[in-house]
Order: structure tokens, then sequence, then C-alpha cells
């Protein structure tokens, strides 16, 4: 079984920047994560999203991914209390945002303007019951800082 892309979705962020969700049902695991359902966040140009799906649908498993066009952009989205957020809702599967801003020990309304955040950059994921998840047990971050030239 080849991999399935699920999910393709593009925002733009401004005038020079957006941001990509492309998300695929591969057929095994993700080495090195055989007992880990990890997702990785990162930054990468649109060639470097669409050779990572071509090698997907080639066969070649890539792992969740969740992209960002620039760093500046990933570090927008991913505040540190939203990275809180996403590490107290890891594995713990649906919650409510109420339950979600009890973990984190903060309002209920700034909570829920971070889930819509994070909703909207497909790092959460929303129930038909309502409920917010994080479907994943482990994130890891991957991307690199260069001296300007």
């Amino acid at each position: 079984m080849k991999a399935q892309e699920l999910l393709n979705e593009r925002s733009q962020q401004g005038e020079h920047a957006f941001a990509e969700l492309r998300v695929w049902q591969v057929p095994t695991p993700t080495p090195g994560g055989t007992d880990m359902n990890a997702v990785t966040i990162g930054v990468a140009s649109r060639d470097e999203t669409n050779a990572r799906f071509l090698r997907a649908m080639a066969g070649e498993p890539q792992g969740a991914w969740r992209t960002f066009a620039s760093v500046a952009d990933l570090w927008r989205t991913l505040t540190p209390k939203r990275w809180g957020l996403l590490l107290a809702l890891a594995g713990a599967g649906p919650v409510s945002v109420r339950e979600a801003a009890r973990r984190v020990g903060r309002d209920v309304k700034a909570v829920h303007t971070d889930v819509q955040i994070l909703l909207n950059a497909g790092l959460l994921e929303k129930t038909p019951a309502g409920a917010i998840e994080f479907p994943f047990d482990a994130v890891h971050v991957d991307f690199m800082l260069r001296a300007a030239s």
C-alpha cells in the first residue's frame, strides 16, 4: 500500500509567508517511532514539502509533519504557552477546552484563543462532540538557524 494524502491545506500568513499542512497516511511506522505516535514540526519550503509528499506517494514512510514557511511563523504560532498546552494534551485523548485550561492552570478564554490558533495550524483536532485533541504522544522539532549571508 502506498501513502495516501488525507489533507492538503495552505493558509496565507502575510505577503511573503504561508503555513501549509499536509497529512498522509503511511503504510508502516516511521523508523525509530514504532512505539510512539510522534509528529515532526518544522520549517520547510514548498519544494521540500512537495518532495516529501512525492516520497510518501512512492511508498516511503514520512511520518506526520506540520510545517511552517519560516522560523518566524513557527514561533509566532507556537508560543511558550501553546507549547505548554500541546505538552499537557499529548497522549491525553479528547478533552474539553475547560479541561485543557485546568490542566495548564490558565484562563478558559485565553486557552480557547490558543486552541483556535492550534486548530487552524493543524496541530489540534476537534472531535464531532466538540472536544479537542492533540493526536500525538510526542513532538519532534526540526529546523535550522543560519547566520545571514
